[in-house]
């Protein structure tokens, strides 16, 4: 709906002051939120020595966090859109600080657990209300997509920075150090969002529907927690009934949508051909690309011999690549085409990952970092102009609904993705041959996971553990190159489907009335 005089319409478009100051507090949240969710991964092997969890602990240590994100983010951003993204957002970086200080002086297993969980709940507040703040920061169009690209690119530079902050406390400091950097971040972000966020809702929202928050959060919980067991464990009736009871919680909560005057997710959004090829092509990539994200850490430290330091610093080039294209990607999608970017985004990550598929043992490292630039470029292309196309397919009352579905995809796609690709690797390793004269105890434990062949290998006299780690890593390589080959068959027909889906679609131009 356009207004008819003049005067406000203008107002309507005119930029808002310290607007980019404004996005640079959003940035330190998404910032913190990326960085969070890869440095645990570096941490665990200090924290099991530490808190000495059980295995099924540990796997919840692990696992709990993005559980409960993606189980809330939906139900967050709609609370955002109903209370205002301000205080959403303020609210959740302060408890975010509170509880990285639970995390960092959890004393037990049970302790870091809850903590986990409870540092989700705040997570999920960030994420949604970062991207909607930006979609009312920024009215003109071609302003929006530099912010979002922005956003994007901070996005991707704390999931590879992550690592390396993370390598280097880890290297001088407890393990807690990695949580403890939440706290001036979030202090920063808080006292000048204060000042510089402005705040927004939906101005006819609705009452916020509780029975739908608890279908999503069992809906969603369900589907990823089925989906990382089959990939761990294989599937069984305990397996099987989760599923089935998240996939009917999903059901009923769409249908719960189409019959509440204000629903918590408008699932008649997914109507819109660029909202739903959006949303489709960011869960396809995450899915195809997690192959190569989850193992590549554990192939530059288990089989190349990285620290945690070096191996952060190794995948730095996606970054690069990411940051660089993110900034560039409205332009381009203006000049060109939505789906040429984001099919050619696309394509520019399947082609490398290709590469991988010749991967060995000694791969040298100008290779694999030409790799990581250019599938960082390509997601930076994709992801960019996805969320540009997500957040303008909605009313701005709605952006918060609308980028937690686009956080929620990312979520999904990587459970997909880890469940798919993940027993992929696994079960081409768990099959390697034990070399003659492996005890039955070392192999065992070699056969569990390539941390346990290192383990195992260092604890066997004579050529015995060399041989054991030698057949361990080439195992673990050979299931690396077939997921590879898997994750490009996946982001290849993902750019086919974007080339269809996304035609027609357009970014909006700029619409500041001239001064």
């Amino acid at each position: 709906m356009t207004s008819t005089h003049p005067a406000a319409a203008e107002a309507e478009f005119r930029p808002r002051p310290g607007r980019w100051i404004a996005l640079a507090v959003l940035v330190l949240a998404v910032l913190l939120v990326a960085v969070d969710a890869t440095v645990l991964g570096l941490a665990t092997p200090f924290l099991s020595e530490d808190l000495k969890p059980s295995g099924t602990q540990l796997l919840w240590i692990g696992d709990i966090y993005s559980f409960v994100i993606a189980g809330l983010l939906v139900s967050m951003g709609s609370l955002g859109d109903r209370i205002g993204r301000k205080k959403l957002l303020l609210t959740g970086a302060v408890a975010f600080g509170g509880i990285s200080v639970l995390n960092a002086y959890a004393s037990t297993p049970e302790m870091m657990i809850l903590a986990r969980a409870l540092l989700g709940v705040a997570g999920a507040t960030l994420m949604p209300a970062t991207l909607a703040l930006i979609r009312n920061l920024f009215h003109d169009p071609r302003e929006r997509s530099l912010a979002i690209g922005i956003w994007g690119a901070m996005a991707s530079a704390g999931a590879a920075v992550g690592p390396v902050v993370g390598g280097f406390l880890l290297e001088h400091f407890w393990w807690g150090s990695v949580f403890l950097i939440n706290l001036p971040v979030m202090a920063v972000l808080v006292l000048v969002g204060i000042r510089t966020l402005p705040e927004s809702k939906d101005p006819a929202p609705g009452p916020w529907d509780l029975l739908s928050v608890a279908l999503s959060l069992i809906g969603v919980v369900g589907v990823v927690y089925a989906i990382k067991e089959v990939a761990a464990h294989g599937a069984g009736w305990d397996v099987a009934v989760i599923a089935v009871a998240g996939v009917g919680a999903l059901y009923w909560f769409v249908r719960r949508q189409l019959t509440l005057p204000a629903p918590l997710l408008d699932v008649r959004l997914f109507h819109h051909r660029g909202f739903s090829g959006a949303v489709l092509a960011d869960l396809l990539t995450i899915l195809g690309l997690s192959g190569l994200v989850f193992f590549l850490s554990q192939y530059l430290q288990l089989v190349q011999g990285r620290s945690p330091l070096e191996a952060g610093l190794a995948e730095l080039p996606a970054a690069v690549g990411a940051v660089t294209t993110g900034l560039l990607a409205g332009r381009a999608a203006r000049r060109f085409s939505v789906r040429a970017v984001v099919a050619g985004g696309l394509a520019a990550i399947g082609v490398p990952l290709a590469v991988m598929t010749g991967l060995s043992e000694t791969t040298g490292y100008p290779l694999l970092g030409a790799v990581l630039l250019l599938v960082g470029a390509g997601a930076g292309f994709s992801f960019t102009v996805t969320a540009d196309v997500i957040l303008s397919s909605v009313p701005k009352e709605q952006a918060g609904s609308a980028s937690a579905v686009s956080e929620t995809a990312y979520e999904l796609g990587a459970a997909l993705g880890i469940a798919l690709l993940g027993s992929v690797v696994t079960g081409v390793y768990r099959d390697f041959p034990t070399p003659l004269g492996v005890p039955a105890g070392p192999s065992a434990a070699a056969h569990q996971s390539l941390g346990g062949a290192v383990e195992a290998a260092a604890g066997l006299p004579g050529r015995g553990g060399a041989d054991l780690l030698a057949a361990a890593q080439s195992a673990f390589v050979d299931g690396l190159r077939l997921a590879s080959g898997l994750g490009t068959a996946v982001l290849l027909a993902t750019a086919v489907a974007a080339w269809f889906l996304l035609k027609g679609q357009r970014l909006e131009e700029g619409s500041i009335p001239p001064a």
